[in-house]
């Protein structure tokens, strides 16, 4: 990916916008919920200065629904939410995996659970990388941590849909997309359009297939069609795993930690350091697939504890501990309900779980 020279200060919610029309896409079906809500004001102002489309839905439903549709014409779509927005999108979501369809969909999370309030939040981690609707399904869910981030995760969400003929997810926080940060955008790519896709359908043309359906009655006919799948995202498993190492080549404890709170996480990991503790921290950049493998080479190499932050009641921590398999000493630490650990909190945390006291 080639980016222009010229930094640029932006929303975290805006450079996502801005990073998918530089992505080719041209499509955006979206509603407004707090605190994504910049997101799709700025595709309003831009989708009609390069010629796209820009409808604001009655519903996220019907957002979801659109998006499906105007994925198997073969466009280039997103779609925008947060928590209680994004648990409406989750039907759609898995029709689109069950038709095989590419999508990038956001969720800028908030406190929950239920309407819960605006402030940042990461406690849809399980809807996202669990399977948030029905039916055994995964998709690629990107996790940024800052706002260029966000830029290169966005380019790289749209490649990978079509890659793989399925939505993917980008989790932000509504910390990570109300920052403003200088940022490098880069340059206008064009979407090779529906000719290039042999899902889209373009009419009667001569293609085999002329439909997109999710339905399929025989019980031995949607067996085959879900080994399919699932060799599908075997694939994704094995080729898409993204993680970043800080400070971990010496270290006796590692925290892991994703978006906002790996942020945090790094501070505490650097006073840590500064007092003479042997600590990194390992940042999961895809949170599905998770980088296990990751994980385990930590503990073949010397790590004896985890300690895993997270901005909600511990969901990502589930996936530290099959990681480890029991081999290394996991410990979690979280807030919940908006609110985000400082990095003197987790420091605290790595000096109780060393056995130390923080200065």
């Amino acid at each position: 990916m080639t980016h222009e020279t010229e930094l640029t200060m932006v929303k975290g919610n805006e450079a996502i916008g801005e990073a998918a029309i530089r992505s080719g896409c041209r499509f955006f079906f979206g509603y407004p919920i707090t605190p994504q809500s910049e997101l799709p004001a700025y595709m309003a102002r831009r989708m009609p200065e390069v010629k796209g489309t820009y409808l604001q839905a009655e519903s996220e439903l019907a957002a979801i629904n659109m998006v499906l549709g105007a994925s198997a014409a073969g466009a280039r779509v997103m779609t925008s939410s947060s928590s209680p927005g994004f648990s409406l999108k989750q039907e759609g979501i898995s029709y689109m995996i069950g038709s095989q369809l590419p999508a990038v969909v956001v969720n800028i999370m908030r406190g929950g659970p239920g309407l819960g309030n605006i402030q940042p939040g990461q406690a849809d981690y399980f809807q996202m990388v669990k399977g948030g609707g029905h039916g055994d399904y995964h998709m690629i869910a990107l996790a940024p941590s800052t706002v260029q981030e966000l830029v290169d995760l966005t380019s790289l969400a749209f490649e990978l849909a079509d890659k793989y003929q399925n939505p993917v997810g980008i989790l932000g926080d509504g910390l990570l997309g109300q920052t403003m940060e200088p940022v490098r955008f880069p340059d206008l790519q064009q979407d090779p359009g529906p000719e290039a896709k042999p899902w889209a359908l373009t009419g009667a043309n001569g293609r085999a297939k002329r439909f997109h359906t999710s339905l399929e009655l025989s019980p031995e006919a949607l067996e085959r069609h879900n080994v399919k799948l699932q060799a599908k995202f075997a694939e994704m498993k094995k080729n898409e795993a993204r993680w970043e190492e800080y400070k971990c080549e010496d270290a006796q404890l590692v925290v892991v930690a994703f978006g906002t709170s790996a942020r945090v996480a790094r501070a505490a990991v650097e006073s840590a350091r500064q007092q003479g503790y042997r600590v990194g921290l390992l940042r999961p950049i895809t949170v599905w697939p998770f980088p296990s493998e990751a994980l385990s080479a930590l503990v073949d190499r010397g790590v004896t504890m985890f300690l895993d932050v997270e901005m909600n009641a511990g969901q990502m921590v589930e996936d530290v501990q099959l990681a480890v398999l029991g081999r290394a000493k996991v410990e979690f630490y979280g807030r919940t309900g908006g609110m985000v650990p400082t990095p003197r909190e987790v420091l605290n945390e790595i000096m109780k779980v060393m056995g130390g006291e923080a200065k």
